[in-house]
């Protein structure tokens, strides 16, 4: 995958992780055999083109299409064929973002559904606190100073949606979220005062979950390692698929996953890490800032 594609084409953004790792799978046994993406493409009445989709997770997937693919790669043993067969299925089955689509773009639901599957979600973020920390009060504010004409119903939809995503922090494969904050962040004046006291309260509490490593980077550090903006690094249970550097931007989004341009966002995260006082110390900070408010 290139920086600026997306992966939701499908209707509703489908199971974007079963797609990616089902698309990788079919692109080994391919390469394995030495067949081209033209040669596997006739062999499913598609283009060259269609094949590169497929083995980006890019498109939902047909069965037939899936079964062809595994006959022309020789793959005839039951024992390997149900399983892909499976995940094909599984890839095309919607998530539950879909019932928010009315307020939900298309690129954005790409980054929910491989937020859903991530064991490891690490952040940075300056501009205000992450969407899965936020209160609802924050979220309202938030969203309503981002699309100040919005009426009020669709407003409360994009909360909603936000605190939806917030269950993933308590599900039963809750994934370790580490969020670096910049003071920034937490000075931003989001809502009135009570909205802003609310907020950094539930960092301080969330902070003490298991699950959650929180830190704050000061302004006292001055210049850091952060200085091209905010991003996501998200990290999978599934060995077959790589890390991925989340980049939002205002009318789209890029997904990067080239092994060097993730280990440049690795090394700047480690550095934020390194430089901002630990999870006990940024609590601290936060009381701090709460007592200023």
């Amino acid at each position: 995958m290139t920086a600026g594609e997306s992966w939701a084409e499908g209707p509703g953004g489908g199971s974007v992780v079963r797609r990616i790792l089902l698309g990788s799978q079919l692109r080994r046994l391919r390469e394995s055999r030495g067949i081209t993406r033209e040669a596997a493409g006739y062999s499913i009445r598609a283009s060259e083109s269609k094949i590169s989709r497929m083995e980006l997770g890019r498109v939902s997937f047909k069965a037939r299409d899936v079964e062809d693919l595994l006959t022309l790669y020789g793959v005839a043993d039951e024992s390997e064929r149900g399983p892909l067969l499976g995940l094909a299925k599984e890839a095309n089955v919607a998530g539950w973002w879909h019932s928010y689509g009315d307020v939900l773009p298309g690129w954005f639901q790409t980054y929910v559904g491989l937020e859903g599957a991530a064991s490891h979600i690490r952040i940075y973020e300056v501009q205000f606190v992450h969407g899965l920390l936020q209160t609802e009060a924050y979220a309202h504010a938030v969203v309503a100073r981002g699309i100040p004409n919005a009426p009020r119903a669709e407003i409360d939809r994009r909360v909603a949606l936000r605190l939806e995503r917030q269950k993933v922090l308590v599900s039963e494969r809750s994934p370790h979220l580490h969020a670096v904050l910049d003071e920034a962040a937490l000075r931003r004046p989001y809502g009135d005062r009570e909205v802003m006291q609310g907020q950094l309260r539930h960092l301080i509490e969330i902070s003490e979950n298991p699950n959650v490593t929180l830190q704050v980077m000061p302004f006292s550090f001055g210049g850091h390692a952060g200085e091209s903006g905010a991003f996501t690094l998200l990290r999978f249970p599934e060995s077959d698929l790589s890390d991925i550097v989340y980049l939002e931007q205002l009318t789209s989004a890029l997904y990067l996953d080239k092994r060097e341009e993730v280990a440049q966002y690795e090394r700047v995260m480690k550095r934020l890490q390194e430089d901002s006082p630990d999870s006990a110390a940024s609590r601290d900070v936060l009381r701090g800032l709460l007592q200023l408010i």
